[in-house]
């Protein structure tokens, strides 16, 4: 039996389990179909609910990882077990032996053109989260110019029946609420709202961070779902929706219309459950042999599972899943040792 472990994907779930296996004196190989590592978390700029950098936090994943076998711009191909061990054909004629395998495939966020109600890719004035996240980054991807009023759509791709997508993405609550409080922050003198189906800040500090943008930021909350966005020829986006608390109809223009996309799973996903014969549940990802006390197990032996490969997760709680797959993994290699 080889002390290899193979790790696909190389995002946060995929580098804190590599940084566990080489503490436990195994041998990760991290497989990674993009160029570079970090997922999603390397795209990002500050990360809710206390606006931590996310590149300080990329940078805390990788460093003790450093030296960890890594192939970019790679997928699996092929995975065949023989014996105790898998032979793992990959992507440019590559090939790895290893005793076990973790799946940290990661997550797609959902495309907002689908929801042509909303605009996105028709107005200029229409964007996503992500969008915006990238904007707060880098500086670049959109054109955003000191907007007075801003409304950010919550659920967007998410509990919605009419695309197939019923499950609560978990964190666009929070992130529409922290993006909301940086536009006040970068606009003073804008006005914020926010259309909300109901908040779920379920986390520690989520709570606080709401408070904040009502009290400091001034963020008006609605309780009501978008029905129409169009634009007026000024260009500005003007959005219909009714606010639910009070039974009133509204219209709004706004400079800038932010579309919160949920988490959905992603082509790797589908990919990689056909080639390792997993199963996957009706929202797509990948479904545990029990989601309550082992989140971490496939079913099939001696492959293993961290991150949102199984459904939407926070950064602390895909940490925590990643870890718990290492030492999984860690005793499935000592009891075949054993055996």
């Amino acid at each position: 039996m080889t002390d290899r472990v193979l790790i696909i994907g190389g995002g946060p779930a995929g580098l804190e389990a590599a940084n566990q296996l080489n503490l436990l004196g195994y041998k990760p190989v991290i497989v990674e179909k993009d160029d570079t590592l970090g997922g999603h978390l390397a795209k990002w700029d500050r990360l809710f609910p206390e606006g931590e950098s996310a590149e300080t936090v990329l940078y805390k994943l990788i460093k003790p990882v450093e030296h960890t076998p890594v192939y970019l711009n790679t997928i699996v191909e092929k995975a065949d077990k023989e014996g105790n061990n898998f032979r793992v054909k990959l992507s440019g004629g590559k090939e790895e032996i290893v005793s076990a395998i973790l799946v940290c495939a990661g997550f797609s966020l959902f495309p907002a053109e689908k929801k042509e109600e909303y605009g996105y890719g028709i107005y200029n004035g229409v964007i996503t989260s992500s969008d915006l996240e990238k904007w707060f980054k880098t500086g670049k991807g959109v054109n955003i110019n000191n907007p007075s009023k801003v409304g950010f759509v919550h659920c967007v791709g998410s509990r919605d029946e009419k695309i197939c997508n019923r499950q609560c993405s978990k964190v666009c609550c929070v992130t529409a609420v922290k993006q909301a409080c940086e536009i006040r922050e970068k606009f003073p003198d804008s006005e914020v709202f926010c259309f909300y189906m109901d908040l779920r800040m379920f986390g520690r500090k989520y709570e606080d961070l709401y408070l904040k943008a009502q009290n400091k930021y001034r963020v008006r909350f609605i309780r009501g779902r978008v029905s129409e966005v169009s634009e007026d020829f000024t260009g500005k986006v003007v959005i219909k929706a009714e606010d639910t608390l009070s039974s009133k109809p509204l219209k709004v223009s706004l400079d800038l219309l932010v579309l919160m996309t949920g988490m959905i799973s992603n082509n790797s996903i589908g990919e990689i459950s056909g080639i390792l014969s997993l199963n996957r549940a009706e929202d797509g990802f990948i479904e545990p042999s029990d989601s309550i006390t082992k989140m971490y197990d496939s079913g099939k032996e001696g492959i293993f599972l961290a991150g949102a490969v199984t459904g939407p997760k926070t950064i602390p709680e895909t940490l925590s899943e990643a870890r718990a797959s290492a030492l999984a993994i860690h005793n499935y290699l000592s009891n075949k040792a054993l055996q």
